[in-house]
């Protein structure tokens, strides 16, 4: 592939809901190029851009894939990404890498949920967008449906520029409403021009209209034309759109199929005429040398700078790292600075990916994106300069996984592989994150879902050949004492030569201060005890606390006090105190009313307004306490409530079953809580069971 100048470039993201035909409407485009001679299907598991094994098995898009499209002297640079939830990560690294969004719609399905998020994700990072919408050639589809609801929501401007001519429930071509003139469809990606239907008129008069209206309202001169009657022509017409279109005033929607090729050459021309090229965004980093704002602007002239904004790992063909080229021109010669790791990296090869293709190329210009291979020290979220203008950009804001599962290694002896492997997906997902409970003697992996965990532990499978079983974690209860007591302990051993003996009189009480497990104070008098002993009664102490006497669960908010005791001149030693004062404080801790206390969350659960009863409902099953709502933009609502971490189980499942997947939800350690006598009791039984 050649190499493209900055204004020759549009980088564009794929949004969508699952299923609405995003990686089908990029092997159309590829197909229509010219880039292949053959369409390839999603379920004949020969897309392009779902390369990966598990993508084909599962017949839909996991991980965001770059795809350039050389089009009408243009390079556009399509980032596929996937329409589920649990795989957000995937489109946030996407998004900030775009300079403008295809949102592309069902025609059958029409607006769904995923839509939606497109479009907040759109606001979120400002960017210019069209609709586009698919399955056209399907029977129920339903163009205007679609328009109806995205302007229902959206307001006016939401404005198609084309009309489908359908016969027989069939499109058989469609409408320019910016030409006025009507197409028809004559083979795969092929049309001819022909006469406008009778019965397509009235709506079409109504859609150009709209149009018109919008193009009117740019300037004062085409307003004052517009209410003269006078006619725009074409250029004015696409002139006035794709400044309203950059600016975000304007949303055109376009239509086709995705299947037969249809409407696709239109979509790629108005990707170039419309979307702005990277020098017409504004893209700002700081100076770690000066500290001063380094406005980087994607102008080539200036000191060379990328961004990674994603990381792929491949058992077979390696590391790549994704960068977007911030300033200046990239070859791979050169020696790039790593502010963030404070590590020199030496490209070599730069390249272009096609999917898991890559294809060499000589540079990359201010505003390209593209891929270099095994940069050891650099991880997603870094930037790239030159050592004497070392410039760190912000990084993307990813959404945080909140849905956790206990891992156990299938096969003895795979622990380091199945680390290592966790090690390479981690890099490549920032979603996805391995911790290791070392207090509960597990290991833990989180993520945006279920889904989400479950092809993790399939891939390990697939790609890395080891095997992990998925497992409900176990919850880090805590033991305490609410009452007092009084123990007296002699702990007393003879065998052949000394003996052991060790005596201690201990009180113990809450302290109530449950951030610290123990509170350890010695109050004898007359050397009872010699004070070369309290250092191991301690220690006998700070050991037991370890594993409670109750569950097994670390204890917080116990007070021991050594008050009095013996000690023998030749049997006494460090350990008998040790051993003595262990001994003391499970006796005197069961007898102190011992309780378990559960951690509670504080969760704030964002959903819109026809759901919260059915959302405070489901809280309260789950033993939370709802304790307020607020309202936010959008028509949604923030509910607030504690609730403990064991009623966060399949959370996420729920929330997006009931909400439509219109819910999301975060949470964090509040404090703890005494738990419910059912749970103390089914939780001690289940320890009791496992021991």
């Amino acid at each position: 592939m050649k190499v493209y100048r900055t204004d020759e470039i549009r980088n564009v993201v794929l949004l969508g809901h699952g299923g609405s035909g995003k990686t089908s409407l990029v092997e159309a485009m590829l197909y229509v190029s010219g880039a292949t001679n053959r369409m390839g299907k999603v379920a004949e598991a020969n897309a392009v851009s779902d390369f990966d094994k598990e993508e084909q098995k599962r017949g839909f898009s996991i991980s965001t894939s770059l795809i350039p499209i050389e089009w009408e002297k243009a390079k556009i640079n399509i980032l596929d990404t996937p329409g589920y939830f649990d795989f957000v990560g995937e489109v946030e690294e996407a998004v900030s890498a775009a300079d403008a969004a295809v949102i592309v719609v069902s025609g059958k399905a029409g607006v769904q949920v995923g839509t939606e998020k497109a479009w907040e994700l759109c606001d979120k990072y400002n960017l210019p967008r069209m609709i586009y919408v698919t399955e056209m050639d399907v029977d129920d589809a339903s163009f205007r449906q679609v328009v109806e609801d995205m302007t229902a929501r959206y307001g006016k401007k939401i404005a198609p520029h084309f009309q489908p001519i359908r016969e027989n429930e069939k499109l058989v071509g469609y409408i320019n409403i910016i030409k006025n003139a009507g197409r028809r469809y004559t083979g795969i990606g092929q049309r001819e021009e022909c006469e406008i239907p009778d019965y397509c008129k009235p709506n079409l008069q109504i859609l150009r209209d709209a149009l018109m209206e919008s193009v009117a309202e740019t300037s004062e001169e085409f307003m004052e034309r517009y209410f003269n009657g006078e006619e725009f022509s074409i250029e004015e017409i696409r002139a006035a759109m794709r400044t309203e279109v950059m600016d975000g005033d304007i949303v055109p929607v376009a239509m086709g199929s995705n299947i037969q090729a249809q409407g696709v050459a239109n979509l790629l021309s108005d990707i170039v005429r419309f979307f702005p090229s990277p020098d017409k965004r504004k893209c700002a980093g700081i100076n770690r040398r000066t500290n001063e704002i380094f406005e980087a602007d994607y102008d080539f002239a200036k000191a060379k700078t990328a961004y990674v904004f994603k990381t792929m790992v491949d058992p077979f063909i390696g590391k790549y790292s994704f960068v977007k080229v911030c300033s200046g021109v990239l070859k791979g010669d050169d020696v790039l600075y790593n502010a963030d790791t404070d590590s020199e990296e030496k490209p070599g090869k730069l390249y272009t990916m096609c999917g898991n293709k890559p294809a060499e190329v000589s540079e990359l210009f201010a505003g390209d994106i593209g891929a270099i291979a095994k940069l050891a020290n650099t991880r997603t979220g870094d930037t790239l300069s030159v050592k004497g203008t070392p410039i760190s950009y912000a990084k993307t804001d990813y959404s945080v996984p909140y849905t956790y599962m206990r891992y156990r290694v299938k096969n003895k002896g795979d622990e380091d592989k199945v680390s290592q492997a966790l090690a390479k997906m981690t890099a490549e997902d920032v979603t996805l994150k391995a911790v290791n409970d070392s207090e509960n003697r597990q290991t833990l992996l989180y993520g945006m879902g279920d889904q989400h965990l479950e092809i993790v532990a399939s891939k390990l499978a697939a790609r890395y050949k080891v095997e992990i079983v998925l497992e409900t974690p176990k919850v880090a209860f805590r033991e305490t004492i609410r009452k007092n007591s009084d123990v007296d302990m002699k702990y007393k051993k003879q065998t052949g030569g000394h003996g052991q003996y060790g005596h201690v009189k201990m009180k113990f009480e809450p302290s109530h201060d449950l951030d610290t497990p123990y509170i350890f104070e010695e109050c004898v008098v007359g050397g009872a005890v010699p004070k070369n002993y309290f250092k191991e009664e301690k220690k006998g102490l700070q050991e037991s606390v370890v594993k409670g006497p109750l569950a097994g669960y670390p204890v917080v908010g116990v007070k021991a006090i050594l008050y009095d005791g013996s000690y023998h001149p030749v049997d006494s030693s460090e350990m008998a105190f040790k051993t003595a004062t262990s001994q003391a404080f499970k006796k005197g801790f069961m007898e102190a009313s011992p309780v378990l206390l559960e951690p509670i969350a504080s969760i704030k659960v964002t959903v819109p307004d026809d759901y919260t009863g059915d959302v405070m409902g489901d809280l309260n099953k789950r033993r939370g306490r709802v304790l307020g709502m607020n309202p936010v933009q959008g028509g949604k609502q923030v509910i607030e409530a504690d609730i403990p971490m064991t009623g966060l189980f399949g959370y996420c499942t729920v929330l997006r079953s009931m909400t439509g997947g219109r819910g999301t939800y975060e949470y964090q350690f509040a404090r703890y809580e005494q738990a419910p006598s059912d749970v103390q009791e089914r939780e001690i039984a289940a320890r009791a069971f496992e021991e």
